[in-house]
């Protein structure tokens, strides 16, 4: 229950943080909002929480974050889902190789046409990003035994209103489609932590010295995060060096902090095993 609760403040919290600009807009809606969700600010709260819950309670803390680490993991999986069905914003930048029709349907592009689409819809893109030359894109074109939504998503009736309308729309104010098609990050995200989790639980009892199974989930999540940053639509942090995201941050934090516990807490044991053997 503390971690539901503290997990759900701390995604609130971290989410407006992040989205400093729309919270200040309109501070009472956004707290207020079903939508807008940062899992590292649920992640973090939810901890501290939970740890402090365990040292009340005189539970194992290293037993208690083992024990999490593989759910932790097929949570992260499960809950992109949610993601990428409603639409909720946690997409990626477009693809330019692909273009779309006003329903959404994907295709791929030929000559120009990549311009010409993000040129018709320039008042949606610079409201977005304040001028085209902000609008992120890179071309990939995928294999053709997969299907083009599997590269390039256009998310219809998204659940943040994002978009153009779409002709004949009876899906009440869920009538948004993207005017260009941009990478599904939240399907990679979903295929990348199912196999993270089934790594994570095929090697758990390899991991004997508690703490290190927690700290090799956090190097793990931590590495497939900033990897999928680099195709994904974030904030970033323009006043530091190489503006950074903040789940590039705290992913890079995370990862530093997870060969930490994977070398330090094996150290530590080796040595109190020593002392027991001195005595």
């Amino acid at each position: 229950m503390l971690g539901a609760v503290f997990g759900f403040l701390g995604a609130k919290i971290f989410d407006n943080l992040e989205n400093w600009d729309r919270f200040i807009k309109d501070p009472i809606g956004n707290l207020l909002s079903p939508s807008g969700l940062t899992f590292y600010g649920g992640l973090i709260c939810a901890a501290l929480a939970i740890w402090w819950y365990a040292k009340k309670h005189a539970i194992g803390f290293w037993h208690l974050n083992d024990a999490a680490a593989p759910s932790l993991m097929l949570a992260y999986a499960v809950g992109r889902m949610g993601c990428q069905i409603s639409g909720d914003g946690d997409w990626g930048i477009l693809n330019s190789a692909y273009v779309s029709d006003q329903n959404g349907r994907v295709f791929a592009a030929t000559g120009n046409q990549f311009q010409q689409q993000l040129q018709a819809n320039k008042d949606f893109f610079v409201r977005q990003f304040d001028s085209l030359e902000n609008v992120k894109h890179a071309y990939f074109k995928g294999v053709s035994w997969l299907p083009d939504w599997f590269f390039a998503y256009t998310y219809p009736h998204n659940v943040n209103k994002e978009g153009i309308p779409i002709p004949n729309c009876n899906w009440g104010e869920y009538c948004n489609v993207l005017p260009l098609p941009v990478f599904p990050t939240p399907l990679y995200e979903i295929i990348a932590c199912f196999i993270l989790f089934g790594i994570i639980w095929s090697v758990r009892k390899k991991f004997t010295v508690p703490g290190t199974l927690f700290g090799f989930y956090l190097m793990v999540n931590g590495i497939e995060r900033f990897l999928i940053e680099k195709i994904r639509v974030n904030t970033k942090y323009a006043s530091l060096p190489l503006q950074p995201t903040q789940a590039e941050i705290i992913s890079s934090l995370l990862i530093l902090t997870g060969i930490a516990l994977m070398v330090y807490l094996p150290y530590r044991a080796k040595q109190k095993d020593q002392v027991k053997i001195q005595k």
